[in-house]
C-alpha cells in the first residue's frame, strides 16, 4: 500500500504559510516533481541562480588552461649559433657541438631545453602531450559514472578540479620526461570530467527557458582562461617553466576550497536519489521569493506522490546500464552524438595546437584564435533559442569543413587568404562545439545525463588525441592540404550524422529512460 504521508509535513512550513497572502485556489498544485523543479525555475533567471553559474563555470577558466598549457611548457625553444664558423641558422643542432650553439633566453624555460630533449625523437618530447589526452580519455569513463551515483554534480565537479590543480602542482617536482609524462598522465585523469559536469548542473539549476543561454557563461569562462595563458605565459618567457605550473595551479586549489562551501547540488539529481529534504533546501536557494512563497504552499498541502522522487536505478546503476545499452534509441543517438563530437574535437583542437603552422607568433596565436572565440560565443547565445539544434550543427560542420578544405588547396601561395578561410573554418567549429556541448546534455534523461555527456566528451577528447598525428603529418610532408584537408572531410563526414539525431530545442529535460521513449 502506498505510504500517502507527505515527505515534508505541514508543521515543517507553517510558520512561513502564514505569512504567505498568496490564495490557494488559484494555484496549481504540482503533479510531478519535473513540474515542480520546472515551474519553480522557469519563471525568472534571477540573482541566485546567476551568482550559482558565475561559481561553478569559474573552473573552466582552470579546465582551459591545463588543456592548453603544454603549449609553452613543451615548446621547442629557440636558439642561436655562438661559433659562426662550425654553426649557422640552418644547421642541425643535434650534429653541432654543445659549445656552438645556446639557447635563445634562460636554459630551462621550457621541458626540451631544461632536459636537453633537443635531439629526442618527437614520441618522447610529444609524449607528455599524450599521456595527458589519454588520462583524459580514462578519466571520462572511470569518474564520469560516479557523478549520476554515489558523489552527484557538485562532487565530482570539485573533486575533478582539485584533483587536476594538486597533480599539476606536482609537475613541479618531476625529475625527468618519465615522471612528468605520469604526472601530466594523472592531471588528465582529474580533468576529464570538469567540462561535462559543469554543464549538467548549470543544466539542472534552470529551467529550459534558459537552459541554453546559461551554458553560455561557462564558455565564456573557458574562453577567459584560454585568453589568459599566453599573457602569464609571455609574461613567464625568462623564467622556469615550474613556475607557469605553480601561477596556473596555485589559485585553482585555493578557489575549489572555497567556492565548494556556495555551490549547490543539482536539485533533480538529490530528488533522483532520495534525498528530498536536500533538494528541497537547494530549490529554494535557486529560486525567487515568490516563487518560494508558492512552492511551500504547494508541497505544504499537496506534495508529489513518494515514488516520483526516487530513481527506480538509484541503488542499481549497473541495471541502468544494462537497460540504457539493451534499448536501441539511447545507443542509437549515443553514437550519433559520439561521432559528431569525434569531428568537432578534431578540427577544433587541431586548429588551435597547429595554427603555429601558419607562420605566427606562437604567443600570438593562440591570443587570436582565443579572441575569435568571444563572437562565436555571441552567436551562439542569440541563435541557440531561434535555431534547430541538429539544422545548426549540419550547418556549421559544412561551413567549417569547406573552408578547411580551401585553406589547404589555397597553400603558402596566398597567405592572408589562406589564414581567411583557417579564420572562418575554426569560427564555425567553434560556435558547432558550443553547440554540441550543450546538445549532448539535452539528449539524454537525469539518471544517465552526466555518464552520456561525459561519453560525448571522451570522443572529443579522442579527436584531440588524433589532431597532433594530423598536425605532425602536415608538417613533415610541408604540405597544408594533408593537414587542413583531413580536417575539412572529417567533419563533412561527422556532421552528416547530425541527421539521425532527433531535436531537442525548447523540449524538457526528463529523468529516466522511460519518460525519455515517451517523449520521442
Amino acid at each position: 500500500m502506498e505510504d500517502t504521508t507527505p515527505l515534508i509535513s505541514c508543521d515543517q512550513y507553517s510558520n512561513s504559510i502564514e505569512q504567505v497572502t498568496v490564495n490557494f485556489d488559484q494555484v496549481t498544485p504540482f503533479v510531478s516533481v519535473d513540474e515542480m523543479i520546472e515551474q519553480s525555475l522557469e519563471a525568472n533567471f534571477g540573482c541566485a541562480q546567476f551568482v550559482q553559474a558565475v561559481l561553478v563555470s569559474l573552473l573552466m577558466v582552470f579546465d582551459a588552461q591545463q588543456a592548453f598549457l603544454a603549449v609553452y611548457t613543451d615548446a621547442e625553444p629557440t636558439w642561436h649559433c655562438t661559433d659562426n664558423v662550425a654553426c649557422n641558422s640552418s644547421s642541425n643542432i643535434c650534429s653541432l657541438s654543445k659549445t656552438s650553439w645556446a639557447w635563445d633566453g634562460t636554459a630551462y624555460n621550457t621541458i626540451i631545453s631544461y632536459w636537453s630533449l633537443e635531439c629526442a625523437s618527437s614520441i618522447i618530447t610529444g609524449l607528455p602531450s599524450s599521456c595527458f589526452f589519454a588520462g583524459c580519455l580514462l578519466g571520462g569513463f572511470v569518474l564520469s559514472i560516479h557523478g549520476d551515483s554515489s558523489l552527484g554534480r557538485k562532487k565530482l565537479l570539485f573533486l575533478s578540479c582539485f584533483g587536476m590543480s594538486i597533480a599539476a602542482l606536482a609537475t613541479i617536482f618531476s625529475t625527468n620526461i618519465w615522471v612528468y609524462s605520469s604526472l601530466r598522465f594523472v592531471t588528465g585523469v582529474f580533468r576529464a570530467s570538469i567540462i561535462t559536469t559543469v554543464l549538467v548542473l548549470l543544466m539542472e539549476m534552470v529551467g529550459k527557458k534558459w537552459r541554453a543561454h546559461i551554458g553560455i557563461i561557462s564558455f565564456c569562462c573557458f574562453n577567459i582562461g584560454t585568453l589568459s595563458l599566453p599573457a602569464m605565459a609571455y609574461l613567464n618567457r625568462n623564467s622556469s617553466w615550474k613556475n607557469l605550473y605553480v601561477l596556473i595551479s596555485t589559485p585553482a586549489i585555493l578557489y575549489c576550497i572555497v567556492a565548494y562551501f556556495f555551490v549547490s547540488e543539482s536539485p533533480r539529481w538529490l530528488f533522483m536519489h532520495g534525498h528530498e529534504i536536500e533538494a528541497i533546501a537547494a530549490l529554494k536557494r535557486l529560486t525567487s521569493v515568490n516563487n518560494q512563497e508558492r512552492l511551500n504552499l504547494c508541497l505544504a498541502n499537496n506534495m508529489p506522490s513518494n515514488r516520483e522522487f526516487v530513481s527506480p536505478y538509484k541503488s542499481d546503476l549497473c541495471s541502468l546500464f544494462k537497460d540504457f545499452f539493451k534499448r536501441k534509441w539511447p545507443l542509437k543517438r549515443l553514437l550519433g552524438i559520439m561521432t559528431l563530437a569525434f569531428g568537432i574535437g578534431l578540427v577544433y583542437y587541431g586548429m588551435l595546437l597547429g595554427v603555429g603552422n601558419l607562420g605566427f607568433d606562437i604567443y600570438l596565436s593562440l591570443t587570436f584564435n582565443a579572441l575569435l572565440e568571444i563572437p562565436a560565443y555571441f552567436l551562439t547565445f542569440f541563435l541557440i533559442e531561434k535555431c534547430d539544434r541538429t539544422s545548426s550543427m549540419l550547418a556549421f560542420s559544412i561551413v567549417s569543413g569547406t573552408c578547411s578544405i580551401i585553406s589547404g588547396v589555397i597553400g603558402d601561395g596566398r597567405k592572408l587568404l589562406q589564414i581567411g578561410f583557417e579564420l572562418a573554418s575554426f569560427f564555425s567549429i567553434c560556435v558547432a562545439f558550443n553547440v554540441v556541448l550543450i546538445y549532448a546534455t539535452e539528449l539524454f534523461p537525469t539518471c544517465v545525463r552526466n555518464s552520456a555527456a561525459s561519453m560525448v566528451r571522451q570522443a572529443i577528447t579522442f579527436g584531440a588525441v588524433l589532431s597532433p598525428i594530423v598536425i605532425s603529418a602536415g608538417r613533415q610532408n610541408d604540405d597544408q592540404l594533408v593537414c587542413y584537408g583531413v580536417f575539412g572531410l572529417v567533419i563533412l563526414f561527422c556532421g552528416l550524422f547530425t541527421i539521425c539525431l532527433p531535436e531537442t530545442r525548447g523540449v524538457p529535460l526528463c529523468d529516466t529512460l522511460d519518460e525519455q521513449c515517451m517523449q520521442g
